[in-house]
């Protein structure tokens, strides 16, 4: 079972989860200091390894809009592993995977989903930024219409404001 979208999640995370979304949380960071959006995503294995691993690309005028961190880390395990393998790893991300990221989840048969920070929260950050137009939808509602489960845990309370802080400030 998974909790509403916009409430943090309950299901509470294992050790493994926290070290893979300090991770990511590090790489949105390194990314925004490079002059990036400030996302991020890994793919882990059902053994712990990172399979993939993307920061967003998405910026003008060289990037392409559809080159979100999350999109990207899960073609590049789509291209790496099978999808019965797929269908036991989990996509670690800072922010809600958009409708988009949620496709691409979806047809890569990723079967896990962990996020630390609700589209909604982002919003509240990026406000009506050109370069972040944000969809008001959950990416559960978009797993929700699938033929087969994605598990999806997030927002995570705990590492919400964390996940928040390399946004404040970038968007205006």
């Amino acid at each position: 079972m998974t909790p509403h979208h916009g409430s943090p999640s309950i299901i509470p995370l294992t050790a493994e989860d926290r070290r893979h979304m300090q991770y990511v949380l590090a790489l949105a960071i390194r990314a925004k200091d490079v002059g990036r959006h400030p996302f991020a995503a890994i793919v882990v294995d059902q053994h712990g390894r990172i399979m993939a691993e993307a920061g967003n690309n998405s910026m003008p005028p060289e990037g392409d809009p559809t080159q979100h961190a999350e999109r990207l880390a899960a073609a590049e395990a789509g291209r790496r592993l099978l999808p019965e393998a797929l269908a036991r790893c989990t996509l670690y991300t800072n922010a809600e995977p958009c409708a988009m990221c949620a496709g691409a989840i979806y047809w890569c048969s990723i079967g896990r989903v962990v996020y630390a920070m609700a589209e909604q929260r982002l919003l509240q950050l990026t406000g009506n930024h050109p370069e972040n137009p944000t969809l008001s939808l959950p990416c559960r509602e978009v797993f929700a219409r699938g033929q087969r489960p994605i598990e999806v845990l997030g927002p995570i309370a705990e590492l919400e404001q964390e996940a928040a802080a390399p946004h404040i400030g970038f968007w205006s």
